[in-house]
This record gives C-alpha cells, sequence and structure tokens, in this order.
C-alpha cells in the first residue's frame, strides 16, 4: 500500500522516522513529506506537495495549526484512510474528510503496524 508520512523527520527519536522505518520493512510504498530535505532508509523526504496516485494512506505527525496548510492537498490526494497519529488529532480536518467521505482513524501507526492491523 502506497503511505504518505506527513511531517517526516529525520531525527531518528521521532515517530515519524520510526514508522518511515517500520513501514519499510512491512513491504510498503513509502512517501514522506517534512520540514527539512533527507533520506530515511531511502524514502527521499521532501519540503513539497507530491503528486502522488493511489495514495493508500495519509498518516499525519503534524500538529492542527500546521496541518491546515495540507487540508487541501490530502483531500485532493484522495487517499482510502488518513491516520491522525497521537498528538495529531483534529476534530475540524475529521468534519473536512467526513464531507469528502474519506475514511479517518485517530490511531499510532506504530501500533497499527506491530499488531498486524495496518
Amino acid at each position: 500500500m502506497k503511505t504518505l508520512v506527513l511531517g517526516a523527520s529525520l531525527n531518528e527519536e521521532r515517530f515519524s522516522n520510526k514508522a518511515i522505518e517500520r513501514l519499510i520493512e512491512s513491504g510498503h510504498e513509502v512517501y514522506a513529506i517534512g520540514n527539512k530535505k533527507g533520506e530515511i532508509s531511502n524514502v527521499s523526504i521532501n519540503t513539497d506537495f507530491l503528486h502522488i496516485e493511489n495514495v493508500h494512506t495519509v498518516t499525519i505527525y503534524l500538529s492542527k495549526k500546521i496541518q491546515k496548510l495540507y487540508y487541501d492537498y490530502i483531500v485532493r490526494l484522495k487517499p482510502k484512510r488518513v491516520l491522525f497519529n497521537p498528538g495529531a488529532e483534529n476534530i475540524e480536518f475529521s468534519n473536512i474528510l467526513i464531507k469528502k467521505e474519506i475514511y479517518f482513524e485517530n490511531a499510532c501507526t506504530l501500533v497499527l503496524l506491530s499488531t498486524n492491523q495496518y
């Protein structure tokens, strides 16, 4: 499944970094957007919007305030699912996703992967 990690970090202690590693280990095709360019396990972190076809999951590691910059972008991607990781929960954006008929969950990507629920 194609997954976009929004809020990707080069810092190995950050959960977004760990999620990219685990997604790759689990065989997922991973794309990443963060505030600094770099690379995690051969996945380029981009600072600009990416054109990605057939995105299954957008997993978010951004505050509500920063997420606003990505609302239209995520909706245009038409993902099958949006995951709000702990601390990224967002009622305003959740309501937009409901109107656009895009499924979302308040869930931890790492937990979903470790329990085979991803």
